[in-house]
């Protein structure tokens, strides 16, 4: 169980919410979560294109959604904030309501920063990802993604990597794992992403299970 389903939506309604919250009628739902895939890939595509930090890791944390009839508020949570609110917060609003067609809805777009930014699993497979475009081995760079999710207070952390590692012929999977990382327990609060990176071997998928804390 632990394996084949997203540790996330097992959560939700526990210890887990939604990343886009509103209401639709059953004819319109297909086009506002289009919508809302819309305004994340415009975001994501945004930032990188811009390229903000110039250590390639943009911090992007979680991109939430809340919609009411006449406002859209996308709320980015991020660990570097500051290099975006210093490069093109109004520009960003002001394209992303260009680009796409929100009506006489209002959009608005809030910045909001995590403490601890290496604790966020989206933010460390950046990390790693960085690494691996820069051809360090896997092993390293998931060492040293550890490293860093350490310096935090986190419980455990596990971190797997697929596909032709360090350019070999045959595909496989590394992991390493630290501290306690117990996935089939329904309480336990856990952060988790699934990340993709495109190197000259062809496409890597990182995934990063952390956890936080054991839930009442």
């Amino acid at each position: 169980m632990g394996q084949k389903i997203n540790p996330l939506s097992l959560r939700l309604g526990i210890n887990q919410d939604h990343y886009s919250i509103w209401f639709s009628q059953p004819k319109m739902y297909s086009e506002s979560l289009q919508e809302d895939q819309k305004i994340r890939s415009f975001i994501i595509n945004y930032i990188q294109n811009k390229k903000i930090s110039p250590s390639g890791v943009e911090g992007i944390a979680r991109i939430s959604i809340y919609k009411r009839i006449d406002l859209i508020e996308v709320r980015i949570l991020m660990g570097f904030p500051k290099l975006l609110l210093e490069k093109g917060l109004e520009e960003l609003q002001l394209t992303l309501k260009k680009k796409l067609n929100f009506g006489n809805r209002k959009l608005n777009i809030v910045i909001t920063k995590i403490e601890k930014p290496y604790s966020n699993p989206n933010i460390l497979a950046e990390f790693i990802a960085g690494q691996l475009k820069n051809r360090v081995s896997v092993r390293q760079a998931m060492k040293k993604a550890i490293e860093l999710a350490e310096e935090v207070d986190i419980k455990g952390i596990q971190v797997q990597i697929a596909g032709r590692l360090n350019g070999q012929d045959i595909a496989r999977v590394e992991w390493i794992r630290e501290g306690r990382v117990p996935r089939q327990t329904i309480r336990a609060t856990f952060d988790y992403c699934s990340y993709p990176v495109r190197t000259i071997y062809g496409v890597l998928g990182i995934k990063i299970w952390i956890f936080m804390d054991k839930g009442n």
